[in-house]
Formats: structure tokens, sequence, C-alpha cells
């Protein structure tokens, strides 16, 4: 088609159209060559459709885009970072959790906003709930609350306790065992806000509450970080002394 068209404009230069159709040639080749690109794209108009499909996929290829087996091969299960802990968004989490809801922290100093939440869980859904706190009387919770020092915080298992104690009092005597609370002493590594197969994790850094921190929001226990993830509660939960949320401070006095 270039090439003819290179021709028909070497013919006119030359007069080589008058002489073959005078007045008339110009436009008819014009033509001709105008319907034979419609004629071309009238019959590539599916393969053209499949370069546009293709480009739309490409350019889909961002962390919201990816599903499934794609996310979990590039980014290991990791859906989304968040700038700080969302109540909401881990209470939507909760509102949608089934089976299990599991919380790792030193302290939970947003548990009065998720209290709710939880025992609906339990009452609801019948959902285990499974609290891992650090001891407060543990080298540990000293060196995190001088760590904190600085935003006028401090490591306060206690309050955490007296909201679990609440929320245990509250439900029905068959359900209290869907509440349990252990207590460890060791070194807290993350911090961990789990809804079945979802997670939220954030670090424990100096001069912020982890709940201030960036968190990463994982989906799938059986990705590469969920199994990171899970792991370490499992051994945290493995290591850790029960807490009777009957009289939770002096279980862990005995403790």
């Amino acid at each position: 088609m270039a090439s003819a068209g290179i021709l028909v404009l070497l013919a006119d230069l030359f007069g080589w159209l008058d002489k073959m159709a005078p007045g008339g040639t110009l436009p008819k080749i014009t033509l001709l060559i105008l319907s034979t690109v419609t004629l071309f794209l009238l019959m590539e108009f599916d393969r053209l459709k499949v370069l546009d499909n293709i480009n739309t996929q490409i350019s889909g290829l961002t962390l919201d885009g990816l599903t499934g087996e794609l996310r979990r091969q590039h980014y290991l299960g990791v859906t989304k970072v968040h700038r700080v802990f969302s109540d909401e968004e881990f209470k939507r989490l909760l509102g949608a959790a089934r089976q299990e809801v599991a919380i790792l922290q030193t302290w939970i100093p947003n548990l009065s906003r998720l209290e709710e939440e939880l025992e609906r869980a339990v009452t609801e859904r019948n959902v285990q709930v499974r609290i891992l706190l650090l001891h407060p009387k543990s080298a540990v919770a000293d060196l995190r609350d001088e760590a904190l020092r600085a935003t006028r915080s401090s490591v306060d298992v206690g309050a955490s306790l007296d909201v679990l104690k609440a929320i245990h009092d509250r439900l029905a005597p068959e359900l209290r065992t869907r509440l349990s609370v252990r207590v460890y002493n060791s070194l807290p590594s993350i911090a961990v806000y789990k809804a079945d197969e979802h997670y939220l994790v954030s670090s424990f850094l100096h001069g912020q509450l982890a709940i201030e921190s960036p968190q990463t929001e994982i989906d799938g226990s059986d990705t590469v970080m969920g199994r990171q993830v899970q792991k370490e509660l499992d051994t945290l939960w493995g290591i850790g002394s029960e807490v009777d949320l009957r009289d939770p401070m002096r279980s862990i006095d005995i403790h």
C-alpha cells in the first residue's frame, strides 16, 4: 500500500496519469487506495481487538490489579500496605471471619475500639479468638516501655486484660472457651491482627506504637508471607502461658 502511494505520486509528477485518464485518474486511484485500507481494517478488526485487550491486561499489572496466583507469585501474599492500623478495616475483616481471629501484641492500645466486634465474632459466629500479650513482668516489657517513653505511652497489659475479662464475663458459659488469652515471655518480633486468612502485620519501632506504624496486609496463610506470620503466631502461642480470665492478674502472678 505504501509502495502504491509512492508510485501514484511519481506518475502524477511526470504527467502519466493525465495521459492514461485525463482529469479523473488521481481521484479514482485515491478512492481505490482508501477503499483498500477500509477493507483491510474491517478484515483485521478482531485482531486489533485482541491487541487492545492485551494492552489493557498489561496496564493492569499492578498490586491491586494482580489477583490469585499472580499476586501470590509476585508479592508473596501481600495485597496492600496501610500507612497506619485502621480500626475500620480490621472490623470489616472481623465481620467476615468465620473460623479464627488472633492478635499478637505486647499490649493492645486499641482493644476497646475492637471489643464489640470481637464479642460478636464469638457470640454470633462461634469464632475462636486467640489473644497473645507480652508478660507484664518480663524484662522485655521494661525494654519496650523504655522505647515508647518519647510517645508518653507505656506498655499496659493490665488494661488489655481488663477489657478481655469484661468480654469473658459477658459471654455465655458454653462460649467462654472460644476466647483464649496467653502471655509470652519472649522477644516480640511483629504485631499481628489476624481474621481467618487475612493478616495485618507491623513492627515494633522505637518511639511509636505498632498500630501507628505501616501495616502490611497479607491474604492467604498458604502464601510465603502468610506462612511466616502464622509460624510466628504458633511459636509464641506454644511458649505462652494460659491466662485465667476469671482473675487474670492472679493467674499471671502464679505463672
